[in-house]
């Protein structure tokens, strides 16, 4: 992790990967995609100059003025260093890649601007242990993978120890891919991620009941639901797959007085 937020330290958000084994995994995944690239927080190149030896258009984001001048000095003609807040960055409007060390105080800021971006359509990324293992469904999703889950898959790949980084962090790190499905499991996006987030918030000691507190969804229908897709009582929010998250969504369309716009946290 290379980045820091613009009026900070940079040295608050730097934790550089040094391990090659997982320096070599990344480019590997990189490796079976197509397009160009877009890499977030190159810092010395760690990453970029592997990634360039792919022969693909690479553009490296380095808000450091320093490192970004020494990686562009370093970098083959395939590489473009940009530096700028990879926060107020415009991705290509284009198909593309992305792939990254991520700062772990920005996670989850990076994610939710990137979810929410077009045009990319694999994002290969290196983040703190348990928000990969979340952003996956392992051991429950979190409200914004389920937010997002129709429209992306998640895939954990594996453990990345602290010692992989200088400094080394108080945590280990999770080796995380995003692919935008082709075809979507829902359309309606802001309706189905208000409707998530009233789900996920909603009172109950379990899905059954939180579920029965909701007015849109017809009492049979939703019985019928619950018992197909083996919902017992002590069942959570956290506990449904992407396939059983769009199946209910679908279950409450006929009431489109279901409405709002809040965003997933």
């Amino acid at each position: 992790m290379s980045y820091s937020s613009v009026g900070g330290r940079h040295e608050l958000g730097q934790n550089f990967l040094v391990d090659r084994s997982v320096i070599d995994d990344i480019n590997a995944l990189v490796a079976r995609t197509a397009g160009p690239i877009v890499e977030i927080g190159a810092g010395d190149g760690a990453l970029t100059l592997p990634l360039s030896r792919q022969g693909r258009e690479l553009t490296a984001i380095e808000i450091d003025p320093k490192r970004a001048s020494r990686l562009s000095g370093r970098a083959p003609g395939n590489v473009t260093v940009l530096r700028t807040d990879i926060l107020r960055y415009r991705y290509p409007r284009q198909p593309h890649v992305v792939v990254g060390n991520i700062p772990f105080h920005l996670t989850t800021s990076v994610l939710r601007r990137l979810l929410a971006a077009d045009h990319w359509h694999t994002a290969i990324l290196l983040v703190q242990w348990e928000v990969a293992r979340r952003r996956a469904g392992v051991g429950g999703a979190s409200m914004l993978t389920a937010s997002w889950w129709p429209w992306y898959e998640f895939t954990l790949h594996a453990r990345v120890p602290a010692r992989s980084f200088r400094p080394l962090p108080s945590v280990d790190g999770g080796l995380l891919t995003m692919s935008r499905r082709t075809s979507p499991l829902v359309e309606e996006r802001d309706r189905y991620q208000h409707f998530v987030r009233r789900v996920f918030t909603g009172r109950g000691h379990g899905l059954p009941e939180i579920l029965a507190r909701t007015n849109h969804i017809a009492r049979p229908e939703l019985r019928r639901w619950l018992r197909a897709n083996r919902i017992t009582p002590g069942t959570l929010p956290k506990d449904l797959t992407a396939h059983q998250w769009a199946s209910l969504w679908r279950l409450g369309l006929p009431d489109r007085g279901f409405a709002g716009t809040d965003r997933a946290r």
